[in-house]
């Protein structure tokens, strides 16, 4: 998607080889507008896998999950990291993901109400690297006996290897921008 890239370009900044910090307009700061052009192009990619709901992790997906939502015209679910007493335990499918920018293991939930069997299901989320995100929401659409439709990504880092693991997998992932390297002195996309 040659916006998001342009984006990523003038405002995205660089941190050593593996870090890239898009904090000005994609999760710390919202930039609506290209999160609006998002959403279009994940529904052209995924309009003909009959969606029915979207499943992200909190905090930095649910953005672009919402947006998203809109074209397809489905419910957004979100995977909570935290322990809350609005989600019970026992009736909440859970996954383990460690956060590569964390360095943490974290327990994701997700209330057994909001994802059946008869669900198909589109995660969506920020960044793909190591595709620990990935795998625990696949993990969590696994337990419900949803099937999972694809992936969806706004960034990927395709030196990481995470997306060539979920591919390799028989899972369909549409990443917007792929990126094979980067430094300070730029970034070199697929």
């Amino acid at each position: 998607m040659k916006l998001l890239k342009d984006v990523i370009v003038e405002k995205g900044k660089v941190r050593g080889e593996e870090i890239l910090k898009v904090d000005s307009f994609l999760n710390h700061q919202l930039d609506i507008n290209l999160l609006n052009e998002m959403g279009k192009e994940f529904k052209n990619r995924f309009k003909d896998d009959n969606i029915t709901k979207i499943l992200t992790i909190e905090a930095s997906g649910i953005a672009i999950a919402a947006i998203a939502a809109q074209y397809f015209n489905v419910p957004v679910v979100f995977a909570k990291k935290v322990e809350s007493k609005n989600v019970d335990n026992d009736n909440a499918y859970e996954s383990k993901v460690y956060s590569f920018t964390k360095d943490k293991t974290y327990s994701i939930r997700v209330c057994k109400d909001y994802l059946n069997d008869t669900d198909n299901i589109l995660v969506l989320d920020d960044f793909l690297a190591n595709a620990q995100a990935a795998l625990g929401l696949k993990d969590l659409v696994s337990q419900s006996g949803a099937n999972l439709a694809g992936i969806g990504i706004a960034i990927e880092k395709g030196f990481q290897g995470g997306g060539k693991i979920l591919r390799d997998s028989g899972i369909k992932v549409e990443s917007l921008a792929i990126i094979n390297s980067m430094s300070t002195d730029g970034i070199d996309f697929e």
